[in-house]
């Protein structure tokens, strides 16, 4: 009599429809959260300001300026002329519409500043320059 007998081990097994569940949830985590931006806008680095606010803007006129001088109008791309005639038709409309100035760190003063004359020029005077 042998009263002695192995148990044999049941191999470990690795359960992978709960991996799969959560692998499921991760992705769908970082779609529902993932920032999408706009192919349209340009690559621009805005300029840090330690003094600066909150950069709320809640207006309809953006103008952007690259560090090579291009400019676009709420994603538009438009030449100096062409501002002037677009600005002008936006005071037409209303004239408290506040207008945002978004310019790459490296771009030329000169153009800036020929940017906020324009609005001026044209009577709208809520201007905001952005920074980070």
């Amino acid at each position: 009599m042998s009263g002695f007998y192995q148990k044999r081990r049941k191999r470990p097994e690795l359960n992978l429809v709960p991996l799969i569940d959560v692998l499921v949830m991760l992705i769908f985590f970082a779609f529902v959260t993932m920032q999408f931006k706009s192919a349209a806008t340009l690559n621009i680095t805005l300029p840090k300001v330690e003094t600066a606010g909150k950069n709320e803007f809640r207006g309809s006129v953006t103008i952007t300026i690259n560090k090579d001088g291009g400019m676009t109008y709420n994603g538009r791309s438009v030449s100096d002329d062409q501002i002037l005639t677009l600005l002008s038709q936006v005071h037409n409309v209303d004239k408290d519409i506040p207008v945002l100035i978004k310019a790459d760190v490296t771009t030329q003063l000169g153009k800036v500043t020929y940017v906020w004359d324009a609005c001026r020029k044209n009577g709208m005077m809520k201007i905001s320059l952005q920074s980070q």
